[in-house]
């Protein structure tokens, strides 16, 4: 019979989670102190130790070197209601299995269960000395991003990161770096929306002397830069198609081939990319190879918007007043309507523009209390800049999926409560049919069979909808 280990000073959870072990088959001992663990540790050599970090007396990460040399076949999973990226990479990299979040659901330390009898002990690394990294939040969703950096530090795959623009994705990467076996090497960060993809392949891979008009002297490309450290490559979504083929030989094969040279550079480097974009759209489009793809998305980390984690705002709004204030030699104060005002917004820029409206409202109260009015106005949502740089307007981006069902729920609302029309299906249906069928048939050049594959819809289904809205299509 597997034995587990319940180390909290919470008899609630610990009456749950014993429970539950019992319930599994398991043989349980539960303890209220990181001091009597360690004790019935040694007696039951347990399987499982299910471990709390804040504890009376010695801590749970404290606890845990010596529960490796009170029980050295258990595997240890930490739990925590106060955690934040140090916690959990060092407790992954204390050798922890895993890293759960209070509150937690059964069903998660059901499957902790379930992957301690289905894997071997694994042995524990060293932990590493932590480091501020600018990454806050309490949220589940944020617990979970922490987890997946602490997991994914050590390893040397390729990760993707992906989320909003102004979600934080370069922070992630300097995290990934910081706790990596690379730490020691340079962190180099590129933008490929900044370069032009004439001069993309160039500040990429390198360049010769004379491969091209202006190339006077050879240059070391960003791959070669990297080496030994970690390659930041933001907006990966943007590489050229013919980049892409010769960064996928550099990913495989460890070497590039700079500009005008027949002789390739030996290089060794982790790659992070991150993009706002739907990649794998981009690739069904054909405007990014599927092995790429593939090979970048190794690992993925995906980021959570703001919207998301509004739990978090009055946490990133201290951090941020806190910082910028110290920047300015300035107390930092501010008001209870100031809060409400700022957890309202609804932040399309998401974390990047709530740090610019601390800083705009600092610099206007003067390091007097910041108060509403000392906020900035309320921006309206994320455009993507124009294409080429003259005075074509911005277009805007697609809605997210949240922000689609929002603006229904207005529109649902406003036509209740005006009572204008029995027939609110119909009437919506009326709206979002048409533009919605001949978008899909402009994209598969009128033929119904492909757009009514793609759709889920029968091809019959289709063609009458068409004819009802007067959409032209092909059998």
């Amino acid at each position: 019979m597997p034995r587990l280990l319940v180390i909290d000073d919470e008899e609630a959870i610990c009456w749950g989670l014993a429970e539950l072990g019992k319930r599994l088959g398991w043989q349980v001992a539960t303890a209220a102190t990181a001091e009597q663990g360690l004790e019935l540790a040694g007696k039951s050599r347990p399987d499982l130790v299910l471990l709390d970090v804040r504890l009376p007396g010695m801590d749970g990460l404290a606890a845990l070197p010596k529960l490796r040399e009170a029980a050295p076949t258990a595997q240890v999973a930490v739990m925590t209601a106060h955690g934040d990226l140090g916690t959990a990479v060092e407790a992954v990299r204390a050798g922890a299995l895993d890293y759960v979040a209070k509150p937690f659901d059964l069903a998660q330390i059901e499957r902790i269960f379930e992957r301690v009898i289905a894997q071997p002990t694994a042995a524990p690394a060293a932990p590493p000395v932590l480091q501020e990294d600018g990454l806050v939040g309490r949220t589940a969703a944020m617990q979970e991003v922490f987890k997946r950096i602490a997991l994914v530090a050590p390893a040397d795959a390729c990760v993707m990161l992906a989320g909003e623009s102004g979600t934080g994705k370069e922070l992630v990467a300097r995290a990934i770096h910081r706790y990596s076996r690379r730490s020691s090497g340079p962190f180099v960060a590129v933008n490929i929306a900044a370069l032009s993809p004439t001069v993309a392949e160039s500040e990429l891979f390198g360049h010769v002397r004379g491969a091209f008009t202006g190339a006077d002297q050879p240059r070391q490309g960003l791959l070669v830069e990297a080496s030994g450290g970690t390659l930041f490559l933001d907006e990966v979504a943007e590489i050229p198609l013919p980049v892409q083929v010769k960064l996928l030989r550099a990913l495989e094969h460890g070497e590039v081939l700079p500009v005008g040279s027949g002789r390739a550079v030996r290089t060794s480097f982790r790659l992070i990319a991150a993009t706002h974009q739907h990649l794998p759209s981009k690739v069904q489009a054909g405007q990014f190879r599927h092995d790429l793809y593939y090979r970048l998305a190794t690992f993925q980390i995906d980021l959570p918007p703001l919207r998301e984690r509004a739990e978090d705002i009055p946490l990133l709004v201290d951090h941020f007043v806190h910082q910028l204030a110290a920047q300015a030699n300035g107390p930092p104060r501010l008001a209870k309507e100031a809060l409400l005002e700022i957890c309202s917004r609804p932040w399309h820029g998401n974390v990047r523009e709530l740090r610019n409206a601390i800083e705009h409202a600092l610099i206007l109260a003067q390091g007097g209390v910041i108060l509403p009015e000392h906020l900035p106005a309320v921006l309206p949502p994320l455009v993507a800049p124009p294409k080429a740089a003259d005075a074509s307007p911005a277009v805007p981006l697609p809605p997210s999926d949240e922000q689609l069902r929002e603006l229904v729920q207005a529109w649902t609302a406003a036509r209740l409560k005006a009572g204008s029309s029995t027939e609110l299906y119909s009437e919506l249906l009326s709206l979002l049919e048409p533009p919605f069928l001949e978008t899909a048939m402009k994209k598969f050049h009128g033929q119904c069979a492909s757009a009514a594959r793609v759709l889920g819809i029968h091809r019959v289904t289709l063609r009458k909808k068409l004819d009802d809205y007067g959409i032209a299509g092909e059998d």
